[in-house]
């Protein structure tokens, strides 16, 4: 790999500081950049346009395309590509919109300034999370409810502390869920469990 970002993985970065550093366009959730050999994704998780989903350490990510059937052109050629085709792929994932509204109360009606936070995710440390639950979820006590394609129990990675709150991307912030009790955690986030969690991977 030839060029190396100036970010470092947990970083949290605005729009116009991935396009500067490597050097792409800022429309769309996909930006080629020619000069850097590069392929930056954005998944925007603040947004329903579409519904990218973690499944264990896989990203089912939503290519371009609003209307009918995505087809493998442009860049979701370059990204179904990217195996064999020399283009790096680089995540990054908008969590948590903050927006600062400026200017009297008339200008507030009518102009906002929008920051998009993203983030950088290890998959090394949810794979970590993961090997070390061995298949049981860290918060009900359950084996994992299914098996993946690769006979793998199924467990999802979550940050007890938020990335989007100040958590770090490191294996003592990460634990391994089963589906339901990660999709609890996300709405409840009650912190007898959170404690729960922190003391199963201490």
């Amino acid at each position: 790999m030839s060029f190396r970002p100036p970010f470092a993985v947990g970083d949290t970065v605005t729009h116009p500081e991935i396009c500067t550093a490597f050097q792409c366009g800022n429309m769309g959730g996909m930006h080629r950049s020619k000069r850097t050999n590069t392929l930056i994704i954005i998944s925007d998780h603040t947004k329903s346009l579409y519904d990218d989903k973690w499944y264990g350490d896989t990203l089912h990510y939503t290519g371009m395309g609003k209307t009918g059937d995505q087809t493998l052109t442009s860049q979701n050629r370059t990204l179904a590509e990217s195996d064999h085709n020399g283009v790096e792929v680089y995540l990054f994932e908008v969590l948590h919109l903050a927006r600062h509204v400026n200017g009297t109360e008339k200008q507030k009606a009518a102009q906002r300034d929008v920051t998009s936070s993203v983030y950088v995710r290890d998959p090394f440390v949810a794979e970590y999370a993961k090997r070390r639950a061995k298949g049981i979820c860290q918060l009900c006590g359950q084996p994992a409810p299914f098996w993946d394609q690769k006979g793998r129990p199924y467990l999802e990675s979550h940050h007890i502390e938020w990335l989007s709150q100040g958590g770090a991307d490191t294996t003592d912030n990460t634990a391994a869920l089963c589906p339901n009790c990660h999709k609890k955690m996300h709405i409840v986030n009650d912190p007898e469990d959170v404690q729960k969690l922190r003391s199963a991977i201490g």
